[in-house]
């Protein structure tokens, strides 16, 4: 294909649409994937596959019941135990196949890279192969074959006249050869898990639950030990008393066949039966036999070998899980070496398992309760303190309720000290987390940005109070700005001390205090003494807040000029206590002027009226008092006279009630309400 041919090619198919699953790179199949040691499946899965080893060793001894003996002097096989046995055994063996398979999948770390710490993976299918071959390939085999159910359903019906008996010892032989290496198994998956997680669980009490269930896995494997040596006992009893009549003294004669019940309908075997001494040479419960059952004897004393499989599984439990716990001190044991030996074992192992379960149940309830004690010392050392500086019974209630709040707060965690030792980047995100949210809640705070919210969520840090703490008295250099979580606050101010003011309010969660320290901040002439404060604020209940301290705003403020904007200013304004405070009262002052005005002009129009009224009625008189006379002119003059001084007297009164009702500038003066401070914004630019 020539370029023009490619050029057409490529202008026909501009506009081609691909499938969204389409990828230039080729998929490789899971199968063919090397896998990760440290990822997050790995992990999961060893962690459940040390799960899976446990049930598969509580699973293994439960072989050990399949036989049966009963009072016909015989032995068979429980087939209903059988069949479910091996369906979850062959469940729990497809766990260890998987392991198997990811073991040739799963890389692993150059032993050469260790030395420089660098610890490079090897993820060649080859190399990882052979190295797996070499070290535990075979005991993850032996650990992995289905040898029980080989033999129980294809090696023991295959072979001719095989016995129950020879099948039992069978089955024993291979359920204790191939329980070794899986015990073994789960050693190096510990660690494992350690090594990538640092703990395999998670609480304290589910690490005494573990261990405990090692102590209870050991009693139910001695157990199940103990009743399948009690039966392989019993049947050598049988097969000795069956070999001294075979003789010819004795008719009909016994044959081994005769010990295994299915030959129960046989009537050789029912003749036999009839008149045989199996039955009392071999009874436990007669101390006269020359046969010793030894601590075998309460499997049949207490007919533990012919009762129900729950009451016999509970039965050896407890038998284990008793001998553990005392030694096996409690045991009758014969001059049978296996006996002695078994009891040796289990002296022997109990004392460790009791010790290594103790030790580790200690260590983990320590763990829970570390805390708890540190506390009560640190109680201690308080009071003891306390009583020797003698403080007041009042201030010392305070100090232990104090104490109290914050371990139910904290219980006994310091938290700055966690953040101080992770990384800047995890730090500011778990800050964002803990912060935000709450931040947010600030009207104020709501109208920053993401990347300034984030600064100051970066520095702030818990505050505790428990009731009736003054957190800052009204004159106080403020130290620090209070958001609040749980909890209410009292708010107060008498403005500077003055007679007859007060001005109090409660603030909630998501209210703030010591906005007087953001005003400070802001200046940018502001020096190192610290703002006081206009406000009493003491606490009403328990309070749990987040402080910002004084430093920390300082540098927030120089390093976001966005945090002097105009914008921001006004909405300081609006949700700032002290502002509207400010607010409140200016507008109570103007309000009462404004009354007092009013009052004053109604007083004085109704004066007006009054002396009006009274000018008419002395107008209306003279002028009848003057018609009257109108003969006598000497008395017109007196008259005259009289009237004008009337009227200069209403005049003299009009000015005098006018200077009474209007007062001059100074009497209406009302105390002075000061408006709070505030930055000079002039040397920043305006940020809409």
């Amino acid at each position: 294909m020539n370029p023009s041919d490619l050029q057409r090619f490529a202008v026909s198919n501009r506009f081609t649409r691909f499938p969204k699953s389409f990828s230039l790179r080729k998929k490789v199949p899971w199968w063919y994937k090397i896998l990760d040691p440290r990822s997050r499946f790995i992990a999961r899965w060893n962690r459940t596959f040390l799960y899976a080893c446990i049930v598969a060793l509580f699973l293994d001894p439960l072989y050990f019941y399949y036989p049966i003996t009963g009072d016909k002097a015989c032995m068979q096989t429980d087939w209903y135990l059988g069949v479910v046995v091996t369906f979850a055994r062959t469940v729990a063996d497809l766990f260890f196949l998987f392991h198997m398979v990811l073991k040739f999948r799963t890389a692993y770390v150059n032993p050469l890279t260790r030395v420089y710490g660098h610890k490079e993976l090897v993820t060649d299918p080859h190399l990882i192969a052979k190295r797996y071959l070499k070290h535990d390939f075979i005991i993850d085999l032996l650990a992995t074959l289905p040898l029980p159910q080989i033999v129980i359903w294809f090696v023991i019906p295959a072979v001719k006249g095989s016995t129950v008996a020879q099948g039992n010892h069978t089955i024993s032989l291979i359920v204790l050869i191939q329980y070794v290496p899986r015990l073994f198994q789960i050693f190096p998956l510990q660690r494992r898990i350690l090594k990538t997680s640092g703990l395999i669980t998670k609480t304290a009490l589910a690490g005494a639950v573990y261990n405990l269930c090692f102590y209870m896995l050991a009693s139910h494997v001695l157990g199940a030990s103990w009743y399948v040596s009690s039966i392989q006992r019993q049947f050598e009893c049988w097969r000795i008393t069956c070999r001294r009549e075979m003789n010819r003294t004795h008719s009909p004669s016994c044959k081994p066949a005769y010990l295994d019940c299915n030959l129960l309908d046989d009537p050789a075997r029912q003749a036999w039966f009839k008149r045989t001494s199996v039955l009392a040479d071999c009874d436990a419960l007669n101390d006269k036999n020359d046969f010793q059952f030894g601590m075998f004897s309460d499997a049949f004393t207490d007919h533990v070998s012919s009762s129900t499989f729950s009451q016999k599984y509970f039965y050896c439990l407890w038998w284990g899980l008793k001998n553990l716990t005392s030694y096996a001190q409690g045991l009758n044991t014969s001059t049978y070496v296996g006996e002695t030996v078994f009891s040796s074992f289990i002296c022997i192992a109990g004392s460790i398992l009791f010790a290594h379960l103790i030790g580790n149940m200690q260590n983990y309830l320590q763990s829970s309760t570390a805390r708890l004690e540190e506390w009560r010392l640190k109680q201690k050392d308080t009071e003891e303190w306390m009583n020797h500086r003698q403080l007041p019974p009042e201030l010392q209630q305070r100090i232990r309720r104090f104490v109290q709040y914050k371990w139910l707060a904290t219980r006994g965690v310091d938290e700055e000290a966690i953040l101080r030792d992770l990384p800047i980047d995890l730090r500011r995100q778990i800050q964002r987390h803990l912060c935000l949210d709450i931040v947010r809640r600030v009207p104020f705070f709501g109208q920053m940005d993401d990347q300034l919210l984030d600064a100051i969520c970066e520095r702030l840090v818990a505050s505790l109070n428990t009731k009736d703490t003054y957190i800052v008295r009204e004159g106080d250099p403020v130290r620090e700005m209070l958001f609040i979580i749980r909890g209410q606050l009292e708010s107060s101010t008498t403005d500077g001390g003055r007679t007859g003011y007060y001005n109090s309010i409660i603030l909630r969660p998501g209210d703030f205090c010591g906005e007087e320290l953001l005003t400070w901040a802001l200046m940018p002439t502001s020096n190192l003494s610290l703002p006081d404060s206009t406000r009493t604020v003491k606490t009403v209940t328990e309070v749990e807040a987040f402080a910002l301290r004084a430093e920390d705003l300082k540098f927030v403020s120089n390093q976001f000029k966005r945090l002097h904007s105009k914008k921001l200013q006004h909405a300081f304004r609006y949700y700032s206590h002290q502002w509207r405070a400010w607010g409140a009262a200016f507008i109570q002052t103007a309000w009462r002027r404004y009354r007092k005005r009013k009052l004053t002009m109604e007083l004085l129009q109704k004066e007006n009226l009054y002396y009006t009224n009274i000018e008419q009625e002395d107008g209306e008189g003279e002028e009848q008092r003057v018609g009257g006379s109108s003969s006598s002119s000497g008395n017109r003059a007196q008259i005259s006279t009289t009237v004008l001084a009337s009227r200069f007297a209403a005049n003299t009164r009009r000015g005098a009630a006018k200077k009474i009702a209007i007062p001059d500038s100074d009497s209406l003066k009302m105390p002075k309400m000061f408006k709070p401070t505030e930055p000079d914004f002039s040397t920043f630019q305006d940020e809409n």
